[in-house]
């Protein structure tokens, strides 16, 4: 597997700006009135993210078709995981007495939008049933983002899934939460904003 570095990312490697310089991207899009996105640039930024997220789906899904054939180890941890084969939740699953699993877990944030789907964010959590309980900044990264596709009538749906199949350790389960966000290159993640340019979070 390819070994991401966020050191590594820097703004030569940029792959889509998606403001100008002359916009001040850390103030909150929610708030401001003259911020605007034209949707030609969301959906392009957008795609590229698809682009480079498809390649990685399509290349796990070959690799366990294949995985009888290979020794266990040949297969890295993260790639055994399809965020997209997971069971999609809503996002206020939490706001329900539906059950969902009180230990540990990583969680993938998805965007459904026409025939596309991309991972804004992906995390990892002790408690799986409370941690999108509390506050949480990617909750107004997905409200600033929301809008924006709102502002350009563009509509996408937006759900959460769970891997329960995860190490007890804390230490050994943020290790593959990193393996997982330089692999997926989530836009939503602190690590991964500089690559998107992502200007829906705020610094």
């Amino acid at each position: 597997m390819e070994k991401f570095n966020v050191n590594n990312i820097s703004n030569q490697n940029r792959q889509f700006e998606l403001f100008g310089s002359n916009v001040n991207t850390s103030i909150n899009f929610q708030h401001s009135n003259n911020l605007k996105i034209k949707g030609e640039i969301l959906t392009e930024w957008r795609d590229r993210i698809y682009n480079h997220q498809f390649k990685i789906s399509k290349d796990t899904h070959n690799k366990t078709l294949h995985q009888t054939s290979l020794p266990i180890n040949t297969i890295s941890d993260e790639r055994k995981i399809d965020p997209f084969s997971l069971q999609p939740l809503s996002l206020n699953f939490w706001r329900t007495n539906q059950y969902i699993h009180n230990g540990p877990a990583m969680y993938f944030v998805i965007d459904s939008m026409e025939s596309s789907k991309i991972i804004l964010y992906i995390g990892e959590t002790n408690l799986a049933n409370k941690r999108w309980k509390g506050e949480h900044d990617c909750k107004n990264y997905l409200m600033n983002y929301k809008e924006a596709l709102a502002h350009n009538n563009l509509s996408s749906h937006q759900d959460i899934r769970f891997f329960l199949d995860v190490p007890k350790e804390v230490k050994l389960r943020r290790k593959l939460e990193q393996q997982l966000i330089y692999l997926w290159l989530p836009p939503f993640n602190k690590e991964t904003r500089d690559r998107w340019a992502t200007t829906f979070t705020n610094n």
